[in-house]
């Protein structure tokens, strides 16, 4: 086995999930080769855990979204529900042969999914010490433009990333979000406002999704005015979107086009969350810095940040309520055409760069150079 798998394995149980003896993990895993389960089954077993495993497909849960009824979907997300909640910890490891396996699901079985399984996923979220990081095989390299080895440096270095260093250099801007009341993002076809007062600012520095590397808050739910025009591609129920404009007004979207306008208004209107943002993260691993169609890592790339449409976390609580969570992502970099983030009026990041004192410590040359 690749010694880089048992040591993502130990940092997952041992450092993201801290998990313990006599607690349960359930560990769900698609797309992915028997050695990354193994792993983690052998690393739960020696800190005393029990480990419960489920493998499956991509391929797999698109025959079961073609084919289920309601009443099916319905009993599964009930056995799942049950299931989790014997569980203290969960990990996801995602790969997929196919990152459009899903593309040809109508967008009714869709959203009958989304909706009937929201409680299995809130419960994860609020209820269980989670982790989900994706896999790492020759579909995800050449989204990424990269060899297959190439790709799986990458991978490895931004996985295994120094988070601890990366919490501490984080504190300043934490203390920063917490004390700000309005946010400012100016961009190419970008200039938006709203209000982050109150709700705290939560880091992600190698504990949720791996690869990790933000801080993150809510806007207030009414606050959002303006146009956002994000510049990563992006992939929702398994349809990719490109060049997508969001226009608020009062924190609702009133407006959203993209390369497939229909398909993503259909999944704005799953409820009425979906058109309420529930999170604004800056993103700064020092090893991701172009997009590849992933959000885990996309959500991450430094000098980026992303503004999600949808559910709210419950340690950055805003009170929106939705099935839908989509993570879209602007890159502030000059390659990516630049731009600026104020707090409170104060210049905080230009085209990337956190400028303030008290925040150069997050920027890749700092990071990268101790990780």
């Amino acid at each position: 086995m690749d010694s880089r798998i048992i040591k993502l394995a130990d940092m997952l149980i041992n450092d993201a999930l801290s998990l313990q003896k006599g607690e349960n993990i359930l560990i769900e895993t698609t797309d992915t080769p028997a050695d990354i389960s193994v792993a983690l089954v052998r690393a739960a077993a020696r800190v005393g855990a029990k480990a419960f495993v489920t493998n499956t497909s991509s391929a797999v849960k698109r025959a079961v979204l073609l084919t289920s009824s309601d009443e099916q979907l319905k009993i599964a997300a009930e056995h799942d529900l049950d299931f989790m909640k014997k569980m203290q910890a969960y990990i996801a490891v995602r790969g997929a042969n196919n990152f459009v396996e899903l593309s040809d699901v109508p967008d009714s079985r869709m959203l009958a999914y989304r909706t009937i399984t929201e409680a299995v996923l809130n419960y994860r979220i609020d209820k269980t010490r989670w982790c989900v990081l994706r896999w790492p095989n020759a579909s995800m390299a050449q989204g990424a433009g990269m060899s297959t080895e190439a790709f799986e440096n990458f991978y490895y270095e931004a996985c295994l990333a120094d988070y601890p260093a990366m919490r501490l250099a984080a504190q300043g801007l934490i203390d920063l979000m917490n004390k700000s009341d309005k946010v400012h993002l100016k961009a190419q076809g970008t200039d938006l406002t709203f209000s982050i007062k109150g709700i705290p600012a939560v880091p992600c520095c190698g504990e949720m999704n791996i690869p990790d590397g933000e801080v993150y808050t809510a806007p207030v739910k009414n606050s959002v005015n303006g146009v956002i025009s994000y510049n990563a591609p992006t992939l929702y129920d398994g349809k990719r979107f490109e060049n997508v404009r969001l226009v608020f007004k009062d924190g609702k979207i009133v407006e959203a086009t993209s390369s497939n306008t229909k398909a993503m208004n259909a999944i704005f209107d799953t409820d009425p969350g979906a058109r309420y943002v529930g999170e604004f993260s800056f993103g700064f691993n020092p090893f991701v810095h172009h997009p590849m169609c992933d959000i885990l890592f996309d959500e991450k790339i430094s000098g980026s940040i992303h503004f999600t449409p949808g559910k709210c976390y419950e340690n950055a609580y805003n009170g929106n309520v939705s099935a839908v969570h989509w993570d879209l992502v602007l890159i502030m970099t000059p390659e990516y055409g630049g731009g600026e983030v104020y707090l409170d009026d104060v210049l905080v990041r230009k085209d990337g760069l956190f400028v303030l004192p008290a925040l150069l410590a997050l920027n890749p040359d700092r990071l990268g150079a101790k990780a």
